[in-house]
């Protein structure tokens, strides 16, 4: 059982691991062994999530979500299988987290009367110098 907040929970068997051969320096190591670690999360299907976390998740994943609604995150920053294995769900821990805070509705209100009175002024000044700068009459 994966804790994501007080209230929410994931199975175990939700969150896949596959380890490929990550890329750059490493030496021996990085053509040896490996370490990089590839997390795949079935969001569209999974029973832990309700339906409004889960259509913010899959709005949040971006790129990273596959036409069949799976989360695919990659983590090669480490050097050893664990380190990138636990960076990859701290990963998707974070973006389940984020899906989960609900947005805050928007409340509509209206200009003060001060704030029209000042855009009127306004407006009535830059209309008066415009005004200046015609002909002079004396053409």
């Amino acid at each position: 059982m994966i804790q994501v907040s007080n209230s929410l929970r994931l199975q175990d068997w939700e969150v896949r691991f596959t380890f490929v051969r990550a890329s750059g320096p490493g030496g021996q190591n990085v053509n040896k062994v490996s370490t990089a670690a590839e997390l795949r999360f079935d969001a569209a299907n999974s029973p832990s999530l309700p339906d409004e976390i889960r259509q913010r998740l899959m709005r949040l994943s971006g790129s990273r979500l596959t036409k069949n609604g799976e989360i695919v995150l990659f983590a090669d920053r480490f050097r050893t299988q664990e380190r990138n294995r636990q960076d990859a769900l701290e990963r998707l821990l974070a973006l389940i987290r984020r899906a989960a805070d609900k947005p805050a509705q928007r409340k509509a209100t209206k200009p003060s009367l001060a704030s029209k009175k000042r855009r009127l002024d306004a407006k009535k000044r830059r209309g008066q110098i415009k005004a200046m700068r015609g002909s002079s009459g004396l053409d």
